[in-house]
């Protein structure tokens, strides 16, 4: 775990991808979610914790952060 950032959020510790699962940081997930046009989930952690069951593209991820004011009202 000595590979993680005091920020990260991500709680898929099964992932490849994850930073506790090699050296290389944060590096492999965010140029896997940039080759598919998706927001790495660590965003969407901070932006809509409770939210399960979403996409990560752009547009999942903006629609997260609109409804986050709605749901905190």
């Amino acid at each position: 775990m000595d590979n993680l950032s005091k920020f990260c959020t991500c709680k898929d510790l099964k992932c490849p991808l994850h930073p506790s699962n090699h050296n290389k940081g944060c590096a492999p997930c965010i140029a896997k979610n940039l080759k598919q046009k998706e927001i790495p989930s660590c965003f969407f952690n901070v932006a809509q914790p409770s939210k399960t069951g979403r996409g990560y593209s752009f547009e999942d991820f903006a629609q997260a952060v609109m409804s986050r004011g709605k749901d905190n009202s």
